[in-house]
């Protein structure tokens, strides 16, 4: 009579001993990269992913649709590095979260812009008008200091401008309706308001080209997206590897081809400039 139960917590023991050694014994050739649908997720596929596969890497992209799963997925082990985030919402929410992530290295970003298919200009802006923003409190600052920039509102003197929000609007100078909307659903809200915001991510995704918008924001090295890995790999070589990649001169003309419009990080910057 207690011969099956022992038999069965063995079998279990051995079981558990089996999948933790696959576990670990992960192939280090193997890397799984995730980003958000898009841009960030061509990058991968058409700049970064052939560097490292002429290296022997086998390279796996996993799409994600919302900005939440990327880094809990990578601090699980699911994933072994993501690129969709800036620094300021990677800080945050690894400190909400108490995640161990870090950033590796910045990459070519598309910049948030405003768009409208009722107006051709900013111009026709009149009280009343209705403008959409990411509810999300990052974006939403973006938008707000380049609605001050435009000025349609003014922020409160001596605000932070990485954490502006409604709150922080001193005078809405155009008597303007702010909407703010989940960032997925900006391209969308585009059929209903007069203007929106949308992060250049999901314009990309949408159809909407960056030369299309009405404004663009200049992104500061704040809002620049960038790769981010688990704290514990920094040392890999596969790390390493993955750096240089971006760092590379295949990656910027990849970059120059496909990524017209996008703001270049320091690297490929200096890059061009050392080409001249």
């Amino acid at each position: 009579m207690h011969r099956r139960p022992l038999l069965l917590a063995t079998l279990a023991l051995a079981l558990s001993t089996t999948l933790t050694g696959a576990a670990f014994a992960k192939d280090p050739k193997e890397l799984v990269i995730g980003t958000s649908a898009g841009p960030y997720a061509d990058q991968v596929k058409l700049g970064i992913k052939p560097i490292l596969e002429k290296q022997g890497y086998k390279v796996k992209v996993v799409e994600f649709n919302d900005y939440i799963q990327p880094n809990f997925a990578l601090a699980e082990g699911s994933l072994d590095a993501n690129a969709f985030q800036h620094i300021i919402y990677l800080k945050k929410f690894s400190t909400d979260n108490k995640l161990a992530l870090s950033e590796l290295i910045k990459v070519p970003t598309a910049p948030i812009a405003i768009y409208s298919k009722k107006h051709k200009s900013l111009s026709e802006v009149k009280e009343g008008t209705t403008v959409a923003l990411p509810n999300d409190p990052t974006n939403q600052a973006r938008a707000l200091v380049l609605l001050d920039q435009l000025g349609w509102i003014k922020l409160k003197a001596n605000i932070d401008p990485i954490r502006a929000s409604e709150k922080d609007v001193a005078d809405n100078l155009k008597k303007i309706k702010l909407i703010p909307l989940e960032a997925a659903q900006l391209p969308r809200s585009l059929e209903d308001t007069d203007f929106s915001f949308v992060n250049g991510n999901f314009a990309l995704a949408s159809g909407l080209k960056l030369n299309e918008a009405l404004a663009r924001e200049k992104i500061s090295a704040n809002y620049q997206n960038l790769v981010a890995i688990r704290t514990d790999d920094k040392s890999k070589p596969w790390v390493k590897d993955l750096e240089a990649a971006y760092r590379s001169r295949e990656f910027l003309e990849v970059t120059n081809k496909h990524f017209s419009g996008f703001a270049k990080p320091d690297y490929q910057v200096a890059l061009e400039v050392a080409a001249k």
